[in-house]
């Protein structure tokens, strides 16, 4: 069965099913005892539980739906309308002994796309106006936005992936190499709508939305230049209104390993105790933010600001301040060269 590798155990942990969606990049795996289906796991399964805090050493049988979608061999003909119909990616195909005999993927199979989501005509605001100093030389010929991921600019595939989502206005913050970065665009037969937000000098990360208080009515999303993220920015925008937040914090969970033992030692300096190559896990800012309109009054004028900055005293004021969890795998920066080469990468394979 071409699709094995996407069976695991219901005992294995959570943790070790993060790695393996990763891994895979399929967003599901299936749990299954000697082939036959006991359940499905997928990304969303994963990130409820995180939501909730939950142990990540804990087992997938706590998380994993055990009461799939599936259709038997008879009718697997069937699938893509199920699909359609379920908003769901992938269906298992089971014999009559209920065991996992094919799995079809809307991707591998159908030319058109499942639109599994709805439209969201938001704004969105791309933060475009760095130096890009991790990357020198690259940023001393080119801006950041503008450096090539294959053939295509970095911004501009950003941007690809919101118009797939039904966006139409872009507001581009700018500074430095601007005049390349609206030469650019100004080439472009284009669909969609770019406005630009000037900086006279480096604003950070957030403080050139102050320039938008009087432009944006709705909530909108925010994203950094040098970030791809694969997600459904429909449902994002969905969680964000359920919540009633005021900012939702697109983020990915980083496992890091320490190579080496590490020691904990008392206030009298003695050790108390010894893990060897612990492991932590971590959700990381991806660079990807939701902020309702009225977040702009909060930003102060002509001031070098961080989007943290608010969110640190939104938090401190108790305004409601959520997170929407991504796997690793579906965020790609390239604000490094390592990272931009991992991008490079998982973008050819696409």
């Amino acid at each position: 069965m071409r699709y094995k590798y996407l069976f695991i155990d219901s005992d294995i942990s959570i943790k070790e099913s993060i790695r393996l969606l990763d891994k895979f990049a399929k967003k599901v795996l299936l749990v299954t005892k000697e082939n036959v289906l006991e359940g499905i796991l997928t990304d969303g399964d994963i990130r409820r539980w995180i939501l909730k805090n939950g142990n990540l050493d804990e087992k997938v049988y706590k998380i994993m739906n055990s009461n799939p979608i599936f259709l038997l061999e008879k009718d697997k003909s069937l699938s893509k309308q199920l699909m359609k119909e379920k908003s769901v990616e992938c269906i298992p195909i089971l014999n009559n002994k209920k065991e996992v005999v094919d799995v079809v993927f809307w991707n591998d199979n159908f030319l058109d796309k499942l639109n599994y989501y709805k439209d969201i005509n938001v704004p969105v605001v791309i933060m475009a106006g760095g130096k890009g100093t991790r990357l020198y030389p690259y940023t001393k010929i080119l801006p950041k936005p503008l450096i090539p991921i294959e053939d295509t600019p970095i911004i501009e595939r950003i941007i690809d992936r919101f118009i797939d989502y039904g966006c139409k206005d872009f507001y581009l913050t700018v500074n430095y190499k601007k005049n390349m970065i609206k030469a650019y665009f100004n080439e472009l037969d284009r669909s969609y709508n770019i406005h630009y937000v000037e900086e006279d000098k480096p604003l950070g990360t957030g403080g050139s939305l102050n320039l938008l208080k009087d432009k944006i009515k709705d909530a909108f999303f925010v994203i950094n230049c040098d970030v791809l993220i694969e997600a459904n920015y429909s449902d994002i925008l969905k969680y964000h209104k359920k919540n009633n937040n005021k900012i939702t914090v697109v983020t990915s969970l980083k496992n890091y390993k320490i190579p080496y033992g590490v020691i904990e030692l008392s206030d009298s300096g003695n050790i108390i105790n010894t893990i060897e190559k612990p492991e932590y896990n971590f959700l990381v800012n991806t660079g990807m933010y939701i902020l309702e309109p009225e977040v702009l009054d909060d930003i102060p004028k002509d001031e070098f600001f961080h989007i943290t900055y608010l969110i640190d005293d939104y938090i401190k004021k108790g305004k409601k301040v959520g997170t929407y969890p991504v796997t690793d795998n579906s965020w790609l920066d390239m604000g490094e060269f390592k990272e931009m080469e991992r991008m490079v990468n998982k973008i050819t394979k696409e």
